[in-house]
């Protein structure tokens, strides 16, 4: 919970809010390629955090306010097995209130209870600045920029932030993929 959220782990009477944030194309203007097409793609996503929660004891958060008005996503999961993955999407008209910042303070918080060896990551696009805003008002500095792997655009350039310095060998798990 946070000072205006409650913040559950994800459960399958989630998938339909889930699929119509996932499937909203002003949330992926930055990522296009990443929204969802059905909502058998949101299950499989969903069924992924839910594992992710099982394997870690943390991972992606339903966020809702306190009358129960869906907010969004967001959270962290074990990235490769080596470092923590800062993640957020919210509903549009949720942008620009201080929620993704909420969601962010929480899962550092978790996270570094649960496993303080583990950087704070966040993965992105850029051209992305409102992700880009909230992981550095979290405390994330940008440790790397390149070439965005897999991505069909070759112009795609992907960066990544953290919490920490990042040896070579962790940099190269989590860029490529």
């Amino acid at each position: 919970m946070t000072a205006r959220l409650l913040l559950s782990t994800p459960a399958p009477d989630d998938l339909d809010e889930l699929f119509g944030l996932y499937s909203d194309p002003r949330v992926w203007a930055a990522d296009p390629l990443a929204r969802h097409d059905s909502p058998e793609q949101t299950a499989r996503m969903l069924d992924v955090w839910r594992r992710a929660w099982e394997r870690d004891g943390h991972g992606m958060w339903v966020a809702r306010r306190a009358d129960g008005t869906f907010v969004g996503i967001g959270g962290c999961f074990i990235r490769y097995g080596v470092a923590w993955n800062l993640g957020f999407r919210l509903l549009p008209r949720f942008w620009g209130h201080g929620y993704a910042q909420e969601l962010a303070a929480a899962a550092r918080e978790t996270a570094t209870a649960r496993r303080p060896d583990l950087a704070m990551t966040a993965y992105l696009l850029e051209g992305n600045d409102r992700s880009r805003r909230t992981v550095e008002r979290a405390g994330l500095h940008r440790v790397w920029r390149g070439p965005d792997a897999g991505n069909p655009d070759p112009d795609a350039i992907r960066l990544l932030y953290a919490d920490r310095a990042l040896d070579d060998d962790v940099i190269r798990a989590l860029t490529d993929y």
